[in-house]
């Protein structure tokens, strides 16, 4: 029997894509990266390129009929800030009169979507050999959380940690420990704890479920893996990135 392709593979960009994984699975064999610490930070979600936006989705409790809205847009780079991405709206907790089934309100957030096929399948993170999850951001002081959602048998599990921005209204770098994120599923830990499949990370994102109605407002210039080690390599990478001084990380406790 004669193989025929699949439509998803005359997809636009899957070739691309394939080949650039291709090009990460040499270079890793190549390199032996996979059998010892890697040497620089793996940026996952990068909002210096415009495409980074157009790459996620927004969401909040409109969704379901709510009022609370949430905006996820490109900011370009300024003489003060490095480009980014700014997540931005208003938290409303009230309940829409004609949807009865809807009893809580009052939640914003985003992530990446589900990036696309290559020829070795579903494109997935794999960052088995790293040990932190680190975020540029300034904030306005709110409760936000960093969310992980991994390829496992429930699906609408989240591992989160809360994001600790030390100085809000300023840029800062923060690092969140992998074994830190707690496994959740909608909004409630779940027991037992298992350990989180950072080798098959599918998304990455922030949300904001405080319930405190009002305006809020996150800015992000980029989400990478990292190793406290190499702090000074990654504020170096950001220096030639952003033309920016950057500040000393703070570690999430």
């Amino acid at each position: 029997m004669a193989l025929r392709a699949s439509s998803r593979m005359f997809a636009p960009g899957f070739a691309k894509r394939s080949m650039d994984e291709f090009k990460r699975y040499a270079r890793i064999a190549l390199t032996a990266e996979a059998s010892r610490e890697p040497t620089r930070p793996y940026s996952l979600i990068n909002f210096a390129d415009p495409d980074t936006v157009p790459a996620c989705k927004s969401m909040s409790d409109a969704d379901l009929g709510g009022f609370s809205s949430a905006i996820l847009e490109y900011i370009p780079r300024s003489p003060s800030q490095p480009a980014h991405g700014r997540f931005h709206g208003a938290i409303s907790t009230d309940l829409p009169r004609n949807r009865p089934q809807v009893q809580r309100t009052g939640y914003a957030g985003w992530r990446n979507k589900d990036r696309p096929f290559t020829i070795f399948g579903k494109s997935l993170w794999d960052l088995g050999q790293y040990g932190y999850l680190a975020l540029r951001v300034k904030s306005d002081g709110r409760k936000y959380f960093v969310n992980i959602q991994t390829e496992s048998v429930v699906h609408t599990d989240l591992h989160q940690h809360r994001l600790h921005a030390q100085t809000p209204g300023e840029w800062e770098t923060v690092f969140i420990e992998f074994g830190a994120f707690v496994r959740t599923n909608h909004g409630e830990v779940v027991e037992p704890q298992s350990e989180m499949m950072i080798s098959k990370i599918r998304t990455v994102g922030i949300s904001l479920t405080d319930r405190v109605p009002g305006p809020f407002d996150l800015s992000i210039s980029g989400i990478w893996a990292s190793h406290l080690p190499n702090e000074e390599k990654i504020l170096e990478d950001e220096r030639d990135q952003n033309g920016l001084q950057a500040e000393e990380p703070k570690k999430a406790l």
